[in-house]
């Protein structure tokens, strides 16, 4: 589902990049790709987190700590 509003928030800032206000579209497109790779980012945390979790790497109380950490630099929660 992240995946699918990422590519959708990529696709729109490719398309408002090609607006006739090429200095908004251009801004418009690098907001949105900055908020893309920040959406990845966390979701490649929370895999590295789940991992930990399941291999005994951190316990439960430290998984839910680092979990909220994530979220709260997420935009989508």
């Amino acid at each position: 589902m992240k995946k699918i509003l990422t590519l959708s928030v990529l696709l729109l800032g490719v398309t408002l990049a090609g607006c006739s206000g090429a200095f908004w579209g251009g801004a418009g497109a690098g907001v949105l790709g900055a908020g893309a790779g920040y959406e990845i980012q966390a979701e490649r945390q929370m895999k590295q987190l789940n991992e930990d979790l399941k291999n005994g790497k951190i316990n439960q109380e430290e998984y839910n700590i680092r979990k909220d950490q994530i979220q709260k630099g997420s935009l989508l929660k």
